[in-house]
């Protein structure tokens, strides 16, 4: 471990052991005997983190829980030879059981942002003998949201040229997760320490912001009560600390997103229908095409789309609104 290690121990972070033995890393929020258990999957090169909640989520009373996925920070990489959707609903629901074991009146709601995206349409579409908590979902948030490239023939169209070789059809084609690997050579000297991590946030992701995105930015931070700079350090943290561990999350993400997700959205049946789907769109999103919200929004029946301007970081600074508008629906 190095001092750098020692700087991004997170004292809020917490561990299930999981009955497999592999170890499941959690960060938690709000009261945790509340009957509204909000789940959130983040998205790449991040890690479970409840330290900043949208303030209706206080205001509600909802439990916010926000797990590491599978070979992300601390958590355990899934066993290979188990679809990574089955994984996820065991690992999930052996967490809900861990933290809500006793309650029979339990109303669950699924976010995520990026490629949180697809575990919780995974989990929102699992069949109920897989993810028996699938009957206590009452609603589903995708931020930024990406679309099943198995059903979605036409994904790649508006792909940037950088994350069609990354994620769409040539990562299925070069073996041995060659180009993902590759990908982490170029990642790794960004992240080898936190001052380089901070440095490739604020050039490399929030420099392309536009003016109208940066307004934004600041009204939402301002609202938020954040110091200027903050946010960049915290994004940063989360990045070194998301591959501390393992890349094993980070080499897996094309496989998933090309993968089965074990159900189809326009075949689901009406007990998993009944339940909305609000979903977060873009027109400047580069990294998540908004054809990919928009065909989400065309094929599961109670789908709901908004749109925000700016590009793939604009869905966040909306979150307290867009929570608000799924708990209208």
């Amino acid at each position: 471990m190095t001092s750098n290690d020692i700087e991004l121990q997170a004292a809020d972070e917490k561990y299930l052991e999981l009955t497999d033995g592999r170890s499941l890393a959690y960060s938690e929020s709000g009261d945790p005997s509340s009957s509204s258990l909000a789940i959130f999957l983040h998205g790449a090169f991040s890690v479970g983190d409840a330290t900043q909640i949208p303030q209706i989520l206080v205001e509600k009373n909802v439990h916010s829980v926000h797990p590491t996925l599978p070979g992300w920070g601390a958590s355990s990489p899934r066993p290979k030879d188990v679809p990574y959707y089955v994984t996820l609903a065991s690992d999930i629901a052996e967490l809900i059981v861990h933290l809500h074991p006793h309650d029979l009146n339990l109303k669950i709601y699924l976010a995520g942002y990026a490629f949180g995206t697809i575990p919780a349409q995974m989990l929102y579409g699992a069949p109920f003998d897989l993810f028996p908590f699938g009957r206590s979902v009452v609603g589903c948030l995708l931020f930024a949201p990406f679309s099943p490239f198995k059903l979605h023939k036409e994904y790649a169209k508006e792909m940037t040229a950088q994350s069609y070789v990354a994620l769409g059809p040539l990562s299925q084609y070069v073996p041995f997760n060659l180009l993902p690997r590759m990908s982490s050579l170029y990642m790794k000297s960004k992240l080898q320490t936190l001052e380089k991590a901070e440095t490739f946030v604020r050039e490399e992701i929030f420099g392309p912001m536009g003016e109208e995105d940066n307004t934004v930015f600041d009204e939402w931070r301002e609202e938020q009560g954040v110091g200027k700079g903050a946010v960049q350090c915290k994004i940063a943290k989360n990045m070194c600390r998301s591959v501390q561990e393992t890349w094993d999350g980070f080499f897996e993400m094309p496989d998933v997103m090309h993968t089965d997700w074990g159900f189809r959205p326009d075949t689901l049946n009406e007990d998993h229908n009944r339940r909305p789907i609000l979903v977060i769109g873009s027109p400047g999103n580069a990294m998540a095409p908004d054809t990919m919200a928009k065909w989400l929004a065309a094929n599961y029946k109670n789908c709901h789309y908004r749109s925000v301007s700016g590009g793939h970081l604009a869905t966040l600074f909306h979150m307290n609104d867009m929570w608000k508008d799924l708990f209208a629906l």
